[in-house]
């Protein structure tokens, strides 16, 4: 039979290829696995580009999207732990080490004649089992405002007590949660800013209620201003030259070169009133100032901040309720920015401006301080992820216990049904649950605990009515999660659990894997 495909193009069949995606499922599943639970450990990933990045991280989401992966297979588990990096933040290396989990499950199946299809419609059941065993169990305290609170302060700890924060968790919880309850249930995090100083330690760093822009006040401007009426403006103030590109200017007399210079000051200066024409008393400006307006500004008592970086602009507009201009030939229908104190403030060596008392009340700045670059990229990292849970719990206000409890509930529960199931889906179903107890396992090995011992305790302990145990890491024991406090987010969890059911789902039903040929490059000699 001729050949179908090009010449380089591979194709696997069947078996081969069901095994092929198997194993790179479980590798990738294998590689995060030791950054799961509170003694998970980090890796440091150096990249090949030029000044060799180093990045030193737990958080399964940044390791994968770092890796360069060849296998289709592995790439699925790498978009769901992205997928939920964007949608909850929290659970990114839970998601993987599960679909990984079900894949090695279902892999033995296979092993045993049981045809694919059957295997998902068994995963499907005990989905839905395990989903409604979480329902049953959840808690919530939407009511009471000092219980969620204190939800709100346990989720945030045990989300920090896996990162880099951990020593100091109690702090950052408390940071993290004032942050977003002054979002006043929006999940849009754009208003809380996070700016890195290195210095000092992770202790140092601090809430600030307001808006802090990293740049230095001008020359002879004010240092402080009160009532600021701000105009957020991109807009070119550099015009001292002509700015055509390729412009020629042919002068017969050095007196013309005068006039020319003369007549753009003169424009220069007609754009700076139309600016002060606005009645402001802050001028903040994407692209830079020249000396000639910005001593204009300073003339006028106006203070002018030139070269705020994109994305300082955007917020600073969206937080003093402004909008960005960029022409000033009709004042009023410009909107401009209001805040109460615009002020010059020392972070360890560097200025910066403050704004306090902005129009949206609900914006805050996190100042994170600490010993290294890396360090500080890790703590946001951190940060980041607590804050995403907790604006997605003020939302979805239910709560379930963490510690590898949730697990063992649903755990419990699928194993009943497989028992009442008939068929061959019986078995994808009691695989499934032990594909979730692979979670706890996990955690106790990271910790360096027997965790064969620990699993058949925790069985035992939940077949008792309400128990609420699960493991306790510190003590290396099952312990009591009530008593604990470890508690995390039931919209997290329910996001593990589909996400991953359906990455296993997906990669089972494939059968054959088609590589293309490469581009040939031709010779161009």
């Amino acid at each position: 039979m001729e050949r179908l495909l090009k010449d380089d193009a591979i194709e696997e069949k069947g078996e081969r290829a069901r095994m092929a995606s198997f194993v790179g499922a479980m590798a990738i599943a294998d590689l995060v696995k030791t950054t799961l639970g509170p003694k998970g450990m980090d890796k440091i990933l150096q990249s090949t580009g030029r000044g060799r990045s180093v990045t030193v991280t737990n958080d399964g989401a940044t390791i994968l999207k770092s890796l360069h992966i060849d296998n289709p297979a592995a790439k699925v588990l790498v978009d769901i732990s992205k997928v939920q990096d964007d949608e909850v933040g929290d659970g990114t290396t839970s998601v993987v080490v599960l679909a990984g989990e079900l894949l090695r499950e279902a892999e033995k199946l296979v092993n045993m004649k049981i045809h694919p299809m059957t295997i998902i419609a068994g995963f499907r059941m005990a989905l839905e089992c395990a989903r409604n065993a979480l329902l049953q169990r959840t808690m919530d305290n939407k009511e009471n405002t000092d219980k969620f609170r204190a939800d709100l302060m346990n989720i945030a700890m045990t989300t920090l007590s896996s990162k880099i924060l951990s020593q100091d968790k109690e702090y950052f919880a408390e940071l993290a949660v004032d942050a977003v309850l002054r979002l006043k249930g929006s999940t849009n995090l754009e208003a809380i800013q996070i700016l890195k100083k290195p210095g000092g330690s992770l202790k140092d760093s601090f809430l600030d209620e307001g808006f802090i822009l990293d740049k230095k006040i001008g020359i002879g401007q004010p240092k402080r201003i009160e009532n600021a009426k701000i105009l957020v403006a991109n807009t070119a103030m550099d015009t001292d030259k002509v700015k055509i590109y390729g412009a020629r200017v042919r002068v017969d007399s050095m007196s013309k070169v005068a006039d020319i210079e003369a007549a753009e000051k003169q424009k220069m200066r007609e754009k700076v009133q139309k600016i002060i024409a606005h009645g402001i008393n802050c001028f903040v400006n994407r692209q830079l100032i020249y000396n000639f307006p910005e001593e204009l500004f300073a003339d006028a008592g106006i203070l002018a901040i030139e070269h705020a970086d994109f994305e300082g602009i955007e917020r600073l507009a969206l937080v003093t309720g402004g909008e960005i201009a960029s022409t000033f030939d009709n004042p009023e229908s410009v909107k401009l920015g209001h805040c109460k104190v615009i002020e010059e403030i020392m972070i360890g060596e560097d200025r910066l401006i403050h704004f306090s008392g902005v129009e949206m009340g609900q914006a805050c700045t996190i100042v994170l301080r600490g010993a290294s670059e890396h360090v500080l990229d890790e703590a946001e990292r951190s940060l980041h992820d607590a804050l995403c849970v907790l604006s997605q719990t003020v939302n979805d206000t239910r709560v379930l216990f963490g510690g590898g409890w949730p697990e063992m509930v649903m755990a419990k529960e699928v194993d009943e049904l497989a028992r009442k199931t008939p068929g061959k889906k019986s078995h994808a179903i009691d695989a499934f649950s032990r594909a979730l107890q692979a979670i706890p396992t996990t955690i106790a090995d990271n910790a360096g605990l027997d965790s064969a011992e620990l699993i058949a305790q925790l069985r035992a302990e939940h077949h008792k009515e309400n128990c609420t145990a699960g493991i306790d890491v510190i003590t290396g024991s099952v312990g009591d999660m009530q008593k604990l406090g470890i508690q995390e987010s039931f919209k997290v969890k329910q996001a593990i659990l589909l996400s991953a059911t359906e990455a296993a789902e997906m990669i089972l039903r494939v059968d054959e894997i088609i590589t293309c040929a490469p581009r040939r490059r031709e010779d161009r000699m």
